[in-house]
């Protein structure tokens, strides 16, 4: 378990998707203990390719929700003034505190290269800061071997166990001499839904979820990024 996953509820349940499915789920679903998240992140990427048309890095921007930000920084005994705004050392004393992984974790993000898996390294160069109160971290990834072709990439953000909600709601950009297209298919959170609700109906009311598999939809919920460069 990654430090990131510290239990937490989200903060508020306005406007995002994410936020309201967890209502639905909470009060609808036939047993109680079915997942959903407890932590949301805004998150954003950064697609960096060099001038032959290769990825070589992608940047990763976390926003925590305000509560779990609240209860991490008061952890960490920061912003004691409570006026959301960090020093410069207790920037330097948050940072990394999400970037140290247990050996295997993929950092919530998977990214594919004309369809094959890229293998991408830990967490480098860990920032972090807040805004608005909430923390805000990035930390960097290389693409192991050097690079590959940027000419057809896709990348989702998700925890498969859904503890964690990732909505791709910050920038997602790239950078490099390359011109690149970028779109995205965000997922169909209601045709999801109504699959879980129709798969749970299914279960006997006395079906034990620790004895079982718990299904696993984080991926479901996942927003697909593409990008295409140019080979130069």
């Amino acid at each position: 378990m990654v430090l990131k996953r510290i239990a937490g509820h989200p903060a508020n349940a306005y406007l995002s998707p994410m936020r309201w499915l967890v209502t639905i789920m909470s009060c609808c679903l036939p047993i109680p203990a079915i997942a959903h998240p407890h932590v949301f992140i805004d998150t954003g990427l950064e697609f960096v390719v060099d001038d032959t048309g290769q990825l070589t890095h992608v940047r990763v921007t976390w926003a925590y929700d305000e509560l779990y930000s609240l209860f991490q920084l008061e952890e960490m005994k920061l912003d004691q003034d409570y006026d959301g705004v960090l020093t410069e050392s207790e920037k330097k004393f948050l940072s990394g505190f999400d970037a140290e992984w247990i050996e295997g974790y993929n950092g919530d993000l998977v990214v594919f290269a004309d369809g094959a898996p890229v293998p991408l390294s830990g967490p480098m160069e860990a920032q972090a800061t807040t805004e608005d109160g909430r923390i805000v971290t990035t930390h960097l990834r290389e693409v192991a071997g050097g690079g590959v072709p940027a000419n057809a990439v896709t990348a989702k953000a998700f925890d498969e166990t859904y503890y964690t909600a990732y909505e791709v709601t910050r920038p997602v950009t790239v950078s490099g001499p390359a011109i690149c297209q970028i779109s995205r298919i965000d997922p169909d959170i209601d045709g999801q839904l109504a699959q879980m609700q129709a798969f749970l109906r299914t279960l006997d009311a006395d079906y034990d979820l620790e004895e079982n598999d718990i299904p696993l939809v984080g991926e479901s919920f996942a927003t697909e990024i593409f990008v295409s460069c140019p080979n130069t």
